[in-house]
């Protein structure tokens, strides 16, 4: 069984104490059901912003799971995105991306919608 981490209850507790004003952008991702990885990465760039100094050092420590790479490359499909758009937009390397690509096209092949 695999420990994971409740990140409801985290992001609650950092916004009831640091960031009460940013409790109402973070709503709709913290009344989900169940939250994902992208769902993190997304907490928490509304919650610290885009500051380059966060990013720098943030950026070491991110991990993504397969149904994250899948949501990252869907998102690419579905609005006809080219590598740079969506690395720019979920703040990757447009390496990671391809490299991405080039893994798990072949396994997500099926499951991609046609364009």
């Amino acid at each position: 069984m695999k420990n994971t981490p409740n990140y409801r209850k985290i992001y609650e507790d950092m916004i009831a104490k640091k960031y009460p004003d940013k409790a109402e952008a973070c709503r709709s991702i913290l009344s989900k059901k169940k939250i994902k990885n992208i769902d993190v990465i997304m907490l928490n760039n509304i919650i610290v912003g885009f500051d380059s100094h966060h990013i720098e050092n943030n950026q070491k420590l991110k991990s993504y799971d397969k149904d994250t790479v899948f949501e990252v490359l869907m998102y690419q499909k579905k609005h006809h995105l080219n590598n740079i758009q969506t690395a720019k937009h979920f703040n990757i390397s447009r390496i990671t991306l391809s490299s991405w690509k080039k893994k798990f096209i072949v396994e997500f092949k099926d499951q991609l919608p046609e364009s």
